[in-house]
């Protein structure tokens, strides 16, 4: 349980908010029950199957760091044996929620699966890892898509490339808590590609964010009760900026998790669309 995170919820509402955006704007503001469930679900096994696989994967790295010293692999408390079983056992049941759906969706899975296996070695080489985990936490949208209308419309890629830009965003400031000891053990992190330019860096990836989120409420012709969310949303970044200017760990993972405040919002603002102010 420690492995999968079950104590530590936010990984899975981050997942989960930009695929219900999906399946209700999929569904016209009235998605199948049943595929809400699926995806309910499969968000959260596979969000617990990555975070086995990024414990594994970091094993000889989390005992040093404050943030990670507790964690089973750290604290010696499982091997790489059982981690490994628990991840395959996580994605056979994973598959077995697709099994009600339709065969694109089985095909899109399958980069989703690469995307969320592979994120964690990443770090060892990529400049930009949290770009990379931006994109595996986007693939519900198109699979979601995929599922209730057996396509993938355009709104689909915008709705991905928002939460891409959103996920590089906040785990930015999530690595920005880790920054000192990532630079120690010698991993890599969007935090400190960017250097001194993280903070701006951050607040770039939250416009183009928002961008994006006006153009999906453009293309969804939008009532007003979407649009009552962007305020709220500006909000809350700018309350982000002011606060992650002080570099403070706590302060930094602390505006990590408002994050999910975010995600929530919009959804929100969905919700209201299409029973209030839609058609």
């Amino acid at each position: 349980m420690q492995l999968m995170r079950i104590d530590r919820p936010i990984g899975t509402l981050l997942l989960l908010w930009p695929t219900w955006w999906a399946l209700w704007i999929a569904g016209d503001g009235h998605p199948d029950w049943i595929t809400v469930l699926v995806f309910t679900v499969g968000t959260f096994l596979m969000r617990s199957a990555g975070c086995v696989i990024n414990d594994y994967a970091d094993r000889d790295f989390d005992g040093a760091v404050d943030r990670t010293n507790q964690r089973p692999f750290a604290l010696k408390k499982v091997s790489k044996k059982e981690a490994l079983l628990l991840t395959l056992v996580l994605c056979i049941l994973a598959a077995l929620c697709l099994l009600p759906l339709n065969r694109l969706t089985w095909l899109m899975s399958i980069p989703a699966l690469f995307l969320a296996m592979t994120y964690p070695f990443t770090k060892r080489f990529f400049p930009l890892p949290q770009l990379y985990l931006g994109l595996a936490f986007s693939f519900g949208i198109p699979m979601a898509f995929a599922a209730v209308s057996n396509q993938v419309p355009m709104i689909a890629w915008v709705l991905l490339a928002a939460n891409t830009l959103w996920t590089l965003a906040y785990d930015t400031i999530y690595a920005m808590a880790d920054k000192e000891d990532d630079l120690k053990i010698g991993i890599r992190t969007s935090a400190i590609t960017f250097g001194q330019h993280d903070i701006t860096a951050v607040m770039l990836c939250h416009l183009g964010f928002d961008i994006f989120m006006i153009i999906a409420g453009g293309m969804i012709q939008a009532s007003i009760w979407y649009w009552l969310a962007l305020p709220l949303v500006l909000v809350l970044q700018y309350i982000q900026w002011r606060n992650i200017r002080t570099r403070d760990r706590k302060i930094c993972f602390a505006m990590f998790l408002r994050n999910n405040r975010i995600g929530l919002i919009w959804f929100v603002g969905l919700l209201l669309h299409y029973w209030l102010g839609h058609p």
